[in-house]
């Protein structure tokens, strides 16, 4: 018999690394470990988009320009995903979150040790981006392979820990500060670096661990998504055009926020620690509309609950044009962190149960191949506002896309799903 180390041991998930012949490998359930992961890969992301953003200002970059600085963090994934939830579907998610995870702290070598232009700053951002989205495909294919009646929940926990990475990122830029309006970059690069590299950690464990009943996932033909498209009926097709319109537009009023929240500090003499409190108050109330989300939907209906808060999002939104104190913008952010908290995990619930089972990995890397785009292409047009009405215009415009997708929602998305 050969010998078994237990490395790792926790009850209630039945989590357990041992050395067996020489070879590691983990056996158990994953959710714990994943849910640990996605908290790693949002308080690595949201940690350094903003220390990339106050770096980009410190090399002399205009504010009318980091939508570009956004486009590059989005434009290569948005390409490449679809490519990459296929073989999600294949079978191949923890390697996908591996090679993501490695991506990733790739781009923090590079930040730490070369960053001192726009170019190289432009460079990294790819590295992360594409990173990013690798991981995150891993990630949410792994959940969408729980049963339909539980993806609320699921994804409401997925996103609940991501939340709390959001949550926990802008402390660091407080902390790192210093009562200044830039904080030290460098020092943010590094807990950005730090904290991907224990990230690599558990995307390793994933990766070890023994796929659970490999022989009752429904692999679907390799085909084109032109035809998966045209597989759909035009009812099904109509339902997913709303979810991924919705959550284009809430990822990227959320990317705005955190690209030109400091940008406004910097118009309005705000310190970076109080901007980094701000942000945090905006990820803790999209923590909070979470918890409790699927007991939301059964109230009122999934696709009312993602309407109404899209609404709400662009008005408290719209608030952040108007100077005001200090208390009234952190009103307006926590308010507005309520409202776009919501629209991300109902939409990966949409989305995973109007698609065939085997193809759940491909449509939502459709779906984030669709917030790509909102990343690259939204904060672009829209930050060229920046450049006549000034970062103000950037929160009005982001408030009016809103308020006409949520429109469409009305019209797009599925009824009576509670």
């Amino acid at each position: 018999m050969s010998p078994s180390i237990p490395f790792v041991q926790a009850d209630k998930e039945n989590l357990c690394v041992s050395i067996q012949r020489g070879k590691i490998k983990f056996d158990g359930n994953w959710t714990t470990l994943l849910l640990v992961q996605s908290f790693l890969l949002q308080l690595a992301t949201y940690t350094v988009r903003s220390a990339t953003v106050y770096r980009a200002l410190q090399v002399g970059v205009s504010p009318a320009y980091l939508g570009f600085l956004a486009a590059s963090f989005a434009i290569i994934p948005l390409f490449a995903s679809i490519i990459i939830g296929r073989a999600a579907d294949a079978g191949h998610e923890a390697k996908i979150l591996m090679f993501g995870s490695i991506l990733m702290f790739l781009a923090g070598v590079g930040l730490l040790t070369s960053s001192s232009s726009m170019g190289l700053i432009f460079l990294w951002n790819i590295f992360l981006g594409m990173g990013h989205l690798m991981s995150v495909i891993g990630q949410q294919s792994k959940i969408a392979q729980r049963p339909s009646a539980k993806l609320d929940s699921a994804f409401g926990h997925y996103t609940l820990a991501g939340s709390a990475g959001q949550a926990l990122a802008p402390i660091f830029i407080a902390f790192f500060g210093e009562g200044k309006i830039i904080p030290n970059t460098h020092a943010l690069f590094l807990i950005y670096t730090c904290t991907v590299s224990i990230s690599l950690i558990f995307s390793t464990l994933l990766f070890l661990q023994k796929r659970e009943n490999p022989s009752s996932q429904i692999i679907l033909p390799n085909e084109k998504i032109q035809a998966s498209i045209r597989a759909l009926s035009p009812v099904v097709r109509r339902h997913l055009f709303g979810a991924m319109l919705v959550s284009m537009m809430v990822t990227g009023a959320v990317d705005l926020i955190a690209l030109y929240l400091p940008a406004l500090g910097v118009k309005r003499g705000i310190p970076a620690a109080t901007i980094g409190i701000l942000l945090s108050v905006r990820a803790v109330a999209s923590m909070i509309s979470r918890v409790h989300l699927s007991r939301l939907v059964k109230k009122l209906g999934r696709s009312e609950v993602i309407t109404y808060s899209t609404v709400l999002a662009a008005i408290t939104v719209g608030c952040l044009v108007i100077p005001m104190p200090l208390p009234m913008t952190a009103l307006a952010l926590f308010l507005a962190g309520i409202c776009l908290g919501i629209g991300q995990p109902l939409t990966m619930t949409v989305i995973s149960i109007t698609v065939p089972p085997g193809s759940r990995g491909m449509w939502l890397a459709v779906r984030l191949a669709a917030n790509r785009f909102g990343q690259s292409a939204v904060p672009g047009a829209i930050g060229l506002l920046a450049a006549s009405f000034g970062v103000s215009g950037v929160f009005f415009a982001t408030s009016v896309s809103l308020a006409l997708v949520s429109g469409a929602a009305v019209y797009t998305l599925p009824k009576d799903q509670k």
